[in-house]
């Protein structure tokens, strides 16, 4: 494709060749069969390229416990972000007030009660609380492939408030998950540099809320907690996450009570490929059409 960037013409451009499906929600698009095809095909290509890892696989709803939420801390640091799930536990004389609320244009939205479940903000939460306890010697490794969801409603096709993670989260000892998260960032640089894209790595790091947000983002950069693998999308100059790598010290470690086989700390970091964006990045670097794509990459993702 060109390398000009333009939103507009990007989005455009998706929908006119049916990679896209507009749903009226800024974010929440439909996906056609050809997006879908290019998403499991790389999604493949990086089970593959883990594959003698030997993680072992968990798959979980794209619903987590509220409790679960609380406990994270996550409506504390990412309040913005967050996607609570509520329903109807009312009378039939409230549920004709919604009903007439409806027909009336009216709002209704306060008639629902919280339930006690939230979207997952992340993949890899589920997955802490199974580590309490001690670990095998040598730690875990595990792979999820999951819905998130983030209040961030845009107009700019890569940031979606419903999207696919394919995660990676290691469970250790301090010095082995910092290796292994590392050793994953030239791995993962390696691979998608493989299929053509222009990736680079940067330290990074998460969208915390507020003043005191902006001193935790700080820390993070300071102690280089968080990478990420950038490639232009929508803009040269500020190119798109399409991969991060995260290692949480003791965090999650100390809230689930995770050990080490010998009852020292561990810890824990995990990776993360955005499946939407490297999809568009493989689109907007390769052309709408994969059947005209470079015959090195096609026969990565299609062999």
């Amino acid at each position: 494709m060109s390398a000009v960037y333009d939103v507009e013409g990007f989005y455009a451009g998706l929908v006119e060749n049916q990679l896209i499906y507009p749903t009226g929600v800024q974010g929440a698009y439909g996906r056609g069969a050809v997006f879908e095809d290019i998403l499991r095909r790389f999604d493949a290509l990086v089970l593959r390229t883990a594959e003698a890892d030997g993680a072992e696989e968990m798959m979980f709803p794209p619903i987590l416990p509220r409790a679960l939420i609380e406990k994270l801390g996550y409506l504390e640091n990412f309040p913005q972000l967050a996607g609570s799930v509520h329903s109807f536990a009312g009378s039939e004389a409230r549920a004709r007030e919604l009903t007439g609320r409806l027909h009336d244009g009216q709002r209704w939205e306060d008639l629902l009660d919280p339930t006690a479940v939230m979207l997952a903000p992340a993949a890899c939460y589920p997955v802490y609380p199974n580590f309490s306890g001690l670990l095998p010697e040598g730690g875990r490794l595990v792979t999820v492939l999951g819905w998130v969801y983030r209040h961030e409603p845009s107009p700019e096709p890569t940031r979606l408030q419903s999207f696919r993670m394919r995660e990676y989260i290691r469970v250790g000892a301090p010095q082995a998950v910092v290796q292994w998260r590392d050793d994953w960032l030239a791995r993962g640089l390696a691979l998608l540099r493989g299929l053509g894209l222009p990736a680079e790595s940067d330290v990074a790091s998460d969208p915390f809320f507020g003043r005191v947000g902006k001193m935790m983002a700080a820390n993070q950069v300071d102690q280089r907690l968080k990478f990420e693998i950038l490639a232009p999308v929508i803009s040269q100059d500020k190119p798109t996450a399409i991969c991060s790598f995260n290692w949480h010290q003791d965090h999650f470690s100390a809230k689930f009570g995770i050990r080490q086989a010998d009852a020292s700390v561990a810890h824990t970091a995990c990776l993360g490929f955005g499946l939407e964006r490297v999809t568009l990045a493989l689109i907007k670097t390769h052309g709408f059409e994969p059947e005209a794509w470079p015959e090195a990459v096609r026969q990565q993702l299609w062999s």
